[in-house]
């Protein structure tokens, strides 16, 4: 049984280390303040919850591991609806997006908004 929670433990470390370098390397490879506050929300968020986890099972405690999946489920919550409101709070500020971005929803109006026609 301890080698099976011991493979368990060391799967969901390697694999919470490998989504915490991809979050990392995304930080500082993409362009701009919304691409990166992506890759720091979605990558480091499953990276941080696996880590998280990781402990959880390794202590081998039911309590401890019921606090851990806890921790995770709050985290996956909240993380990527902050990064939202942050980046929405950074596009008010005025930081606009780089070049290479395609598309801007959050400059155009209400109405541009929109992706249907109405009727008149």
């Amino acid at each position: 049984m301890q080698l099976v929670a011991a493979i368990i433990v060391a799967f969901l470390l390697l694999t919470g280390a490998l989504f915490s370098l991809i979050a990392s390397i995304g930080i500082v490879r993409l362009p701009d303040l919304y691409s990166r506050m992506h890759a720091a929300s979605k990558a480091g968020t499953v990276g941080s919850g696996l880590l998280l986890l990781a402990v959880g099972v390794h202590s081998q405690d039911l309590p401890i591991l019921a606090r851990a999946l806890a921790g995770f489920v709050f985290f996956v919550l909240t993380a990527p609806i902050s990064a939202h409101l942050l980046s929405r709070a950074a596009h008010k500020a005025g930081h606009r997006l780089m070049p290479p971005s395609v598309r801007d929803d959050l400059s155009k109006g209400p109405i541009e908004q929109r992706s249907y026609k109405m009727k008149n």
